[in-house]
């Protein structure tokens, strides 16, 4: 009796088990039983899920949950404290978002920046670019009465400026060439009298030389005569001997040393 019964519940269950867990329509809970305990298994269930993201990942989390009635449920990875942690990390939370923002801002400031600026260097160059077409006396026809009037005082302003630098440059350069030509001019004497200096001592060491050797000539010839007009006493030429003794042959005519 018992057996047939307890077959269909058996097939029930294994049949519940096949269907599974059903998908569930998100919307607001209208009983407020149901409602809450809803909440209850929702709220663990993301506690849970934030401490295994926390352990698993060593991410710091911090969750902040209030319940329909006012009730605070909150969870932090912080050792210290929770609610401390929970403070620090919304405080992290604000400086971080605030710094992407800043940065944004800055961004887009600076971009806007430099768009002006691109701007105003694109317009001063293209009225630089005019002015220089209308110094050169290009693309006057654009130009007012009055606007010729003021470029015609602009460019003889430049003129009498150009003409009063280079009269000054002329003069500079001048003065700079005459004291260069004194310069040159003392050196030149200078080097003149070196020159004098160098040949009047040339002059005179080549009239010492020659005075040298006028006095050494002088000398040897008057030993030369010394020589041959004075005899030594100790000898006689052989022409004072008797002339008529030819015994000596003629190579034998040698001075005769007395002894």
């Amino acid at each position: 009796m018992e057996l047939p019964n307890q077959a269909p519940e058996e097939g029930s269950s294994q049949h519940q088990k096949k269907m599974g867990r059903g998908k569930i329509e998100i919307k607001r809970i209208e009983n407020t039983t149901n409602r809450q305990v809803t909440f209850c298994k929702r709220r663990n269930g993301l506690l849970k899920k934030a401490y295994e993201l926390s352990v698993l990942c060593d991410a710091e989390v911090a969750l902040v949950v209030f319940s329909s009635r006012g009730r605070l449920y909150e969870y932090a990875n912080n050792r210290i404290s929770r609610i401390l942690s929970v403070r620090g990390t919304i405080e992290r939370y604000k400086k971080a978002s605030a710094a992407s923002s800043n940065t944004e801002s800055v961004s887009e400031a600076n971009t806007q920046f430099y768009q002006q600026e691109s701007s105003k260097l694109r317009r001063q160059i293209r009225d630089i670019q005019n002015l220089n077409r209308h110094i050169l006396g290009e693309a006057l026809s654009s130009l007012s009465l009055k606007e010729l009037k003021n470029l015609e005082s602009r460019l003889e302003k430049g003129l009498s400026r150009v003409r009063s630098r280079k009269h000054e440059t002329l003069f500079a350069d001048v003065e700079f060439m005459q004291k260069r030509e004194i310069e040159l001019q003392n050196h030149n004497n200078y080097l003149r009298a070196k020159i004098a200096e160098h040949e009047r001592a040339q002059q005179q060491q080549q009239q010492e030389q020659e005075q040298q050797n006028l006095m050494h000539g002088n000398m040897c010839e008057d030993q030369s005569t010394i020589a041959s007009q004075t005899y030594d006493r100790n000898f006689f030429p052989i022409n004072l001997l008797d002339s008529n003794n030819h015994q000596y042959s003629r190579q034998d005519h040698t001075a005769l040393q007395l002894v």
